[in-house]
């Protein structure tokens, strides 16, 4: 299948998260098929977040957005804070008019995960963390964003999470981040309820296994080096870049029949098959086929046979 490339020019889209991993990708393939981007995020070239990581910042993501063909614009934002979220919608609303895509990507939680131990094993307070982070925090973005969204229709929601509503059937190793992980499943469908009379759509979107930022570093690896740690976690052979989920909602964002997914659990692999996109080096990875086969133990799944 040839994809047919997306055109979002005179779209205004919002991408909360947008600091690195999976949202800087979207914003920036949002940005690529000419949509206006507003980049949201706690880590700035001045400040910091709790993540700890100072290489990426949203006043980058906003210039990669520019460089790619859009307008990145760049609003620090504590998405935990309904204040501030309110002033970027205010915003928006005042310097645009309008807001075509809302993707919820907020997140910031990794540090705080600890697999294997019991819920009872976890410190209370980094628990409740985990769900502040990755849940509350969409949820005060949906309840300050979605009046200036639905004001015309065809409206956006993009809740962003890591696994679909059948791979998450299987608990995902730690009580809080099962919790985290899932919730915006729930949210994009019973959104998708409320979205329904007033002609929005809304999913949720994962990508398989993330080479994010944070991930290659893990591994002690980068993106022209990715496939060494391999031999570390054998898995990581079906890891996907993140411009895969980045053009997955691009894809999506074009759609002019993207109604008929509302409500739904998509995957970057899934809807690449859908749409004919593919990764940025030109393979189409399908990482929760092949992780859903390891899981069932099947010894005959290679990942080869999965891209």
């Amino acid at each position: 299948m040839n994809a047919v490339q997306p055109d979002l020019t005179g779209r205004i889209t919002l991408v909360a998260g947008a600091t690195r991993g999976a949202g800087r990708a979207i914003a920036v393939e949002l940005g690529a098929k000419g949509a206006t981007v507003y980049v949201t995020g706690r880590t700035t070239r001045d400040r910091v977040s709790e993540v700890g990581r100072t290489s990426e910042t949203i006043e980058e993501t906003a210039e990669l957005v520019t460089a790619a063909g859009g307008e990145g614009i760049a609003v620090p934002t504590d998405h935990l804070e309904p204040d501030q979220v309110r002033a970027l919608v205010e915003r928006i609303d005042r310097e645009r008019g309008r807001l075509d895509v809302l993707v919820n990507d907020v997140w910031g939680g990794e540090h705080l995960v600890e697999f294997g131990k019991k819920m009872w094993e976890t410190e209370l307070a980094q628990g409740l963390r985990m769900l502040e982070l990755g849940v509350r925090s969409h949820i005060v973005t949906s309840s300050c964003a979605l009046p200036l969204l639905v004001r015309h229709e065809g409206g956006l929601v993009v809740e962003v999470t890591d696994g679909t509503a059948e791979t998450n059937r299987v608990f995902r190793e730690d009580f809080y981040y099962d919790l985290a992980k899932n919730a915006p499943i729930r949210m994009a469908s019973n959104l998708a309820h409320d979205l329904a009379d007033v002609g929005g759509t809304a999913v949720s979107v994962t990508p398989g296994f993330l080479r994010s930022e944070q991930m290659l570093d893990h591994f002690g690896v980068t993106e022209a080096n990715w496939r060494d740690a391999i031999a570390k976690e054998p898995t990581f052979a079906i890891a996907e870049s993140p411009v895969f989920v980045g053009r997955a909602v691009a894809h999506l964002a074009a759609d002019p029949d993207r109604a008929r997914w509302s409500g739904q659990s998509l995957s970057s692999g899934q809807l690449a098959k859908e749409y004919g996109f593919t990764d940025a080096d030109g393979s189409r990875p399908d990482a929760w086929g092949y992780l859903s086969r390891v899981t069932a133990g099947d010894e005959e799944a290679l990942p080869e046979h999965y891209r």
